[in-house]
């Protein structure tokens, strides 16, 4: 699938909170930005969708399509490091390949600690290892 760019849809504009374009980027796209978060770092999908967007000049980048993104890579090219994504509070990633607990091996295999103890895993770092595209 190639990137697609299309018009935020006028029933997802409050979704969105905007209205103009978004483009679903595909896998090859979503691997390459991935593939500059260096180890030891973390992304949160959300700045990792906002850089994508911006790369693209639209507004927002589709979630589904970024999510589905990272889900293929995960069972289709393991070696791409789609663990370093995680959710807005560190939140663990269910849909990738051997679920949250396959995500966690992952992470602890690069040094990060996992915290149990909440309702759902998260990773346990400090901001500093939050990686900001620039």
């Amino acid at each position: 699938m190639d990137d697609q760019i299309e018009q935020i849809p006028k029933t997802m504009e409050t979704f969105f909170g905007t209205a103009g374009k978004m483009v679903k980027p595909s896998v090859e796209t979503v691997d390459a930005w991935i593939g500059k978060i260096p180890k030891g770092q973390l992304c949160t999908i959300d700045e990792l969708r906002c850089s994508i967007a911006a790369s693209f000049a639209v507004e927002r980048a589709c979630p589904a399509s970024t999510t589905k993104a990272l889900k293929i890579l995960s069972k289709e090219k393991p070696d791409s490091p789609y663990w370093r994504v995680v959710k807005k509070k560190g939140e663990l990633i269910s849909q990738f390949a051997n679920g949250i607990e396959g995500h966690a091996k992952k992470l602890e295999v690069e040094g990060f600690a996992i915290d149990y103890a909440k309702k759902k895993p998260v990773v346990k770092t400090d901001p500093s290892h939050f990686h900001k595209f620039t």
